[in-house]
C-alpha cells in the first residue's frame, strides 16, 4: 500500500521548513514509528517518523529543499521488505575491497572532503583497508603516534608527515542552519529596532545559598528526585517584580503597547543547534519544584532535539544564565517582541564592605536590558533592585513582602 509521506503541519508564524535530514533512503527497510526525515524550521527541528513497517519508495523533497505545511516530501510502501542499511552495506563494500584500493567509499568521501593523504591513515578494516571510523579517529586526535611505518622507511619519515598535517591549514565551509541564521536576523533586528540600554546591579548570593544547602538534600527527597538550583529563585524573584512593574512585563506591537496580566519567562537554553527560549507558563501559580522540573525537562530536551514549537512560543519576559559558562559580565539582547531580559553571571567571591567591616562574600552582577521606548530608566533600576532585594532575602518572596 501506497502511503504519502508529508511535512508536519507549520503554525501560522512559521512559514515553511527545510528538509534537513534523510535518515533512510529508498528501499531500505524501515519500522513504524522510526525516524526518518527531520525538518528545520526557523524555530525547531521537527521529526517525522514512519506511518507503517515498510520502505521509501520515492524522496521527493530532498536535503536542503524548502518545504510548506503537509506537503509530500516522500512516498512510502507499507508492508514491503527493504535492503539492509545503507551503513551496513557501506562497511560490507569496504571490507571487500581489495589490496590494490584500500579506502571504502564512505571513507574515501570523508578524505575528499576534508583534503586528506589517505598514505597517512592507519586502516583497522580488513587486509588494513581505511574505514569511515579510521578517517573520523584520524580528524579527532591528528596523526596518531602509533601509526605503523613502513619498514624501509627513512627515521624522518614519521616526524614530517606529523608536520605535514599539524601545519595543515583546512577550512570547511557549511552553510548557515535555518535556525542559526533565524537567530541571527532576530538579534540584529532587536539591536536596530529598539532604544535597548542596560542598567547592571549586583546580589549577594550568600542567603540564597545557605537557604539551598540547608534543604537540598530535603528538596530533593520530597519532590522526587528534583534538585534545588539557582534559576528557580530568580524565576520567581523575577515573577514577583513582573507583577510590581507591569511595563517590564509588556510587549510592543506597533504603535500599541500591550501590558499582560500573567507572567510566562522563557528561559535561555543552550543547545547544540543554537541557542532556544522555552517558557515557562504562568510562573506565578508555579513551586520552586515546579520551575527546577520544568526547567530540567527543557535542558534534556533541547539537548535531544526534541522541544517543540509549542514549547518557544509565547513569552513575556527572558532569563538568561551565562554564568554556567563562566561569564562574569554580559550585556544581553532583548527578545523581540518582549521588552526586557534578565542576564544572570557568574557568582564570584569579592570583599565586600558590610557595617564598615570587610568580608567576603559570593556575589553576581545582574544585567537588565530594555527597551527604552517603553520602559524608563527609573523602572528598569526599581526593577532590577526589586530582584537584588528579594533574593538577598528570600522570606520576602514567601511572604510577599
Amino acid at each position: 500500500m501506497s502511503i504519502e509521506i508529508k511535512a508536519p503541519t507549520f503554525p501560522e508564524s512559521v512559514a515553511d521548513g527545510t528538509v534537513a535530514t534523510w535518515h533512510k533512503q529508498p528501499g531500505e527497510a524501515v519500522a513504524a514509528d522510526e525516524l526518518i526525515v527531520d525538518i528545520e524550521t526557523d524555530k525547531v527541528v521537527l521529526e517525522v517518523v514512519a506511518p507503517a513497517d515498510g520502505v521509501i519508495a520515492e524522496i521527493v523533497k530532498g536535503e536542503g529543499d524548502t518545504v510548506l505545511s503537509d506537503e509530500v516530501i516522500a512516498h512510502f510502501n507499507a508492508g514491503e521488505a527493504g535492503s539492509a542499511a545503507p551503513a551496513a552495506q557501506a562497511e560490507a563494500s569496504e571490507a571487500a575491497t581489495t589490496d590494490g584500493d584500500k579506502v571504502g567509499p564512505a571513507a574515501r568521501k570523508l578524505i575528499d572532503e576534508n583534503g586528506l593523504d589517505a598514505s597517512k591513515i592507519p586502516g583497522t578494516g580488513k587486509n588494513g583497508g581505511i574505514t569511515k571510523e579510521d578517517v573520523q579517529n584520524f580528524l579527532k586526535g591528528g596523526a596518531p603516534a602509533a601509526a605503523p611505518a613502513p619498514a624501509a622507511a627513512a627515521p624522518a619519515a614519521p616526524a614530517a608527515s606529523v608536520n605535514v598535517v599539524a601545519g595543515e591549514r583546512v577550512e570547511k565551509r557549511v552553510p548557515m542552519t535555518r535556525l542559526r541564521a533565524t537567530i541571527a536576523k532576530r538579534l540584529v533586528e532587536a539591536q536596530q529596532n529598539a532604544a535597548m540600554l542596560t542598567t547592571y546591579n549586583e546580589v549577594n548570593m550568600k542567603p540564597v545559598m545557605e537557604l539551598r544547602k540547608q534543604y537540598k538534600d530535603l528538596f530533593e527527597k520530597t519532590h522526587n528526585g528534583t534538585r534545588l538550583g539557582f534559576m528557580s529563585f530568580f524565576v520567581k524573584a523575577a515573577t514577583e517584580a513582573l507583577k510590581r512593574f507591569p511595563a517590564v512585563n509588556a510587549s510592543i506591537d506597533g504603535n500599541d503597547m500591550v501590558y499582560h496580566g500573567y507572567q510566562d519567562i522563557g528561559v535561555a537554553v543552550s543547545t547544540d543547534r543554537g541557542l532556544m527560549v522555552p517558557v515557562l507558563r504562568d510562573t506565578d501559580t508555579m513551586s520552586l519544584a515546579d520551575v527546577e522540573s520544568t526547567i530540567a525537562d527543557f535542558g534534556k530536551r533541547g539537548r535531544e532535539g526534541k522541544l517543540g514549537m509549542e514549547d518557544m512560543q509565547g513569552g513575556t519576559f527572558t532569563i538568561t544564565n551565562g554564568g554556567v559558562f563562566g561569564s562574569l559580565m554580559s550585556t544581553p539582547i532583548l527578545n523581540p517582541p518582549q521588552t526586557a531580559i534578565l542576564g544572570m553571571h557568574k557568582i564570584q567571591e569579592r570583599p565586600m564592605a558590610v557595617n564598615g567591616q570587610v568580608e567576603i562574600l559570593p556575589m553576581m552582577y545582574l544585567a537588565l536590558s530594555y527597551d527604552h521606548r517603553m520602559i524608563d530608566g527609573k523602572e528598569a533600576v526599581q526593577f532590577l533592585v526589586t530582584i537584588k532585594d528579594l533574593l538577598e532575602d528570600p522570606a520576602r518572596m514567601l511572604l510577599d513582602v
